[in-house]
């Protein structure tokens, strides 16, 4: 199966590990084939999803700055992981569940249709050789996927810092039936998303962020 993510092996730090064994029973939900009941897990049913939130801490600012709305987080990678479930404990954040599985196959197995309110997708793995561009996540047959799971008026939004990344998102998402882009093009920046660790590299390599922000219709 062709994976659009490779696992890190970067340190996994004793507060991180404590943090992951201790935390993981309350806030990771196991993978499986059946469609999740957010009523059963969330006390509403205001639902943002995240995929791949790295080391978390933009996934942590936005969920307690946005108390009445419940995320999920997509990591495969278990250092990260465990910062955000360190940022949940010292945040005591209640609105936060993580998944540590394939994005892909989370989105097509667990996620009901018409039920997610939006989807984040901050600094995507850019794949920047050109043999490994199939690896990128943001196309289709996929983002029919993303689409299908939003609720009417739900939104996708991602950020890159890779030109030709982001001019392939563009083309993709606005070939997804059902998408519509709410800004003609690139969006401008969004106020409300913390920097992250990604964003900063990037940004210390010159490479201009771009922001995309398209809506279901």
């Amino acid at each position: 199966m062709l994976r659009s993510y490779v696992k890190r092996t970067g340190h996994f730090t004793s507060a991180q590990k404590k943090a992951y064994e201790s935390l993981s029973p309350e806030y990771i939900i196991p993978f499986c084939e059946d469609k999740l009941d957010f009523h059963n897990i969330f006390s509403n049913d205001n639902i943002i999803l995240e995929i791949g939130f790295g080391c978390g801490f933009a996934t942590a600012e936005i969920s307690q700055a946005n108390p009445d709305k419940n995320y999920i987080g997509i990591e495969v990678h278990k250092p990260g992981i465990g910062k955000l479930l360190w940022e949940i404990e010292k945040r005591n954040l209640k609105n936060i569940k993580i998944i540590e599985y394939d994005a892909v196959l989370v989105l097509e197995k667990m996620i009901p249709h018409n039920s997610l309110d939006g989807i984040h997708i901050f600094f995507p793995d850019p794949w920047p050789k050109k043999k490994h561009n199939k690896r990128r996540l943001i196309k289709r047959p996929f983002t029919d996927t993303l689409a299908k799971c939003l609720k009417k008026g739900g939104y996708i939004f991602m950020v890159t810092d890779w030109e030709d990344y982001a001019d392939s998102a563009l083309f993709e998402l606005t070939s997804t039936e059902g998408l519509l882009n709410s800004c003609g093009g690139f969006a401008p920046p969004q106020s409300w998303r913390p920097m992250t660790r990604f964003e900063q590299k990037g940004r210390e390599k010159n490479h201009e962020i771009r922001e995309l922000l398209f809506n279901k219709i």
